[in-house]
């Protein structure tokens, strides 16, 4: 799903060789464990975030969205979550996009995930999640799914919100919200402090981006 500019799996899974990385802009992949591609990454300066007025629209329509930090390997799993992601990816991207054993996988077993955290959203029943993976200063949210069905108004941006509001309060320095291969991803440049790496380089000039997109 990323667009790729160059690919490695890692062995040092130290927040110091992963953040250094994170910041030449590679990711963690579903592909498996220290897997890692280089991409067009965007991520949010946690540094000079602020609330824009739409944010603050979004999360007002969605004012009574329950968020819940869960530590992978999940605790407590059920199948619902699985059910929940397969049939959100199914219907958006295709069939084949991300399986439900993949999911179960990430969500489940250390030895194969490289995701550590699970974003839950409810309503009061759970609604949508985000697979992520965190260290004492960034946030990935990398893997979100949910409710398609739901009459929440705009609840993909709203989780966005919130897992960028929980990482500023938590001192994180950057959120980190995936790529930007195509102009799809331009809405994720609505948060202030927003960046995007070239393949060398982070940038702010959303301008120059449109150009290459």
């Amino acid at each position: 799903m990323y667009l790729t500019f160059s690919q490695k799996t890692i062995t040092d899974f130290t927040e110091t060789n992963i953040e250094n990385l994170y910041n030449t802009g590679f990711v963690f992949t579903r592909q498996g464990k220290g897997e890692m591609d280089q991409t067009r990454s965007v991520r949010v300066n946690l540094a000079k975030f602020k609330l824009s007025s739409e944010n603050r629209r979004i999360l007002r329509k969605n004012e009574n969205l329950k968020f819940e930090i869960i530590a992978l390997p999940h605790p407590n799993y059920e199948w619902t979550i699985h059910k929940l992601g397969h049939d959100f990816y199914s219907k958006k991207f295709g069939n084949k996009t991300f399986s439900a054993n993949k999911i179960k996988e990430l969500l489940t077993d250390k030895n194969k995930s490289n995701f550590n955290l699970l974003l839950s959203f409810s309503k009061p029943k759970p609604i949508g999640f985000a697979i992520c993976f965190q260290t004492k200063n960034i946030l990935h949210y990398s893997y979100p799914f949910y409710d398609l069905e739901s009459e929440m108004p705009n609840i993909g941006i709203a989780m966005m919100t919130e897992a960028i509001i929980w990482a500023q309060e938590n001192n994180k320095k950057y959120a980190y919200l995936g790529s930007a291969k195509d102009a799809k991803a331009l809405y994720k440049f609505q948060f202030s402090g927003t960046e995007w790496f070239d393949g060398d380089k982070w940038k702010t000039n959303t301008d120059e981006l449109k150009q290459v997109i």
